[in-house]
């Protein structure tokens, strides 16, 4: 099975800093660094520099999630999650981080703040109708289909 090429190019602070990378055979995502330093308070967010910009091929989306060691030990959230790189976007990657956390978070080069999953995008044709068919949920929102 032929693996789609996830083309990267590094911005001058990105330099030296290991490119994103997958820790395991069966992982998912490769964990990204951040490229700058800084301290997360408390409620506070920002868009932590990766120092790369990506070519992602045509037909995917680069996704944005968080790393489950940071979430359960600091209180480290990646907001907008999962967030979308288009295929299209060549800017820098960044990661908006959150510390939800009761403590400060300090984030450093080289750190492995989220991950990044590449998985297939289907663009759907739009079409306005009067109304929709019913279905046996119906309009039945939040917690609607039960609690267990």
């Amino acid at each position: 099975m032929s693996r789609p090429t996830l083309r990267i190019a590094r911005l001058p602070h990105g330099s030296g800093l290991p490119l994103p990378a997958y820790q395991t055979e069966g992982a998912a995502g490769m964990d990204v660094c951040a490229a700058e330093a800084l301290t997360l308070a408390p409620g506070a967010r920002a868009a932590v520099a990766t120092g790369l910009m990506v070519a992602v091929p045509e037909g995917h989306e680069l996704q944005v999630r968080a790393r489950s060691g940071l979430a359960l030990r600091d209180g480290i959230a990646v907001l907008n999650a999962p967030g979308t790189i288009d295929s299209d976007y060549r800017g820098e990657v960044k990661i908006i981080l959150a510390n939800l956390g009761s403590e400060p978070v300090a984030i450093r080069p080289g750190m492995r703040v989220a991950q990044l999953v590449l998985a297939p995008v289907v663009q759907a044709a739009i079409a306005e109708v009067d109304e929709l068919e019913p279905t046996a949920r119906g309009s039945g929102g939040f917690g609607s289909t039960g609690r267990e």
